[in-house]
């Protein structure tokens, strides 16, 4: 590779760098994905992510559900089920991916992001859990199953593994995060995973999406 090429290529992953961790970059992720709706089936479930804290807040904590310091998000996942007809293994193959920070544990802030972020016609997975009662209501069917094992390793498991891995990646490139700032970083975390197969043009896309807002 050349002088020029190799300078070239290092201007280029600068700026990607710059734009992706602007909050510029991450509104115009943010805005880019939210223009589409997931569609299919869907598996959809909470996480619970490490925000900063003031001395006073942490004084005051709690800890389970709402403890001080975590913040919900709601991750949701385009999920389609296949079986191996050699094995007749069963598995899910993912597509696409969503996740909207939540301020509270209500039903009414998952309807909304619901309503938001799912389409009508959608078959949607959950747990129990007493926030998702309204859903049915939405879209076209919604299966709840209780949270064990078993519903997390397969019923949810591309949820459970897109938590896992936003966590990582949050702790290993940012540390410490304000909660005014989590929806930013997330909304850059999904747009790259939408596009994981998209290599170099990942770059280009990215730009467009600064440029336009969009």
């Amino acid at each position: 590779m050349s002088l020029s090429s190799q300078l070239q290529f290092v201007a280029h992953n600068l700026f990607y760098q710059i734009v992706s961790r602007s909050n510029a970059g991450h509104t115009a992720m943010g805005n880019r994905d939210a223009r589409y709706t997931l569609e299919g089936m869907i598996e959809m479930d909470e996480g619970y992510f490490t925000v900063e804290s003031s001395e006073i807040e942490q004084q005051k904590g709690k800890r389970g559900r709402g403890a001080v310091g975590k913040q919900n998000v709601m991750i949701m996942a385009e999920s389609t089920p296949l079986e191996d007809p050699k094995t007749n293994k069963k598995d899910r193959q993912c597509r696409y991916f969503k996740a909207k920070v939540l301020t509270d544990h209500k039903a009414d802030g998952v309807n909304d992001t619901v309503k938001e972020s799912l389409d009508e016609q959608s078959i949607v997975f959950t747990d129990k859990s007493t926030s998702y009662v309204d859903i049915a209501d939405f879209v076209e069917l919604h299966i709840s199953e209780k949270s064990d094992k078993q519903t997390t390793k397969e019923t949810l498991k591309w949820v459970h593994i897109t938590i896992s891995n936003a966590k990582r990646n949050l702790l290993g490139n940012y540390h410490k995060i304000k909660g005014k700032y989590l929806q930013l970083y997330l909304n850059e975390f999904v747009y790259k995973l939408n596009r994981r197969y998209f290599e170099e043009k990942l770059f280009d896309r990215l730009v467009i999406a600064g440029i336009t807002g969009l």
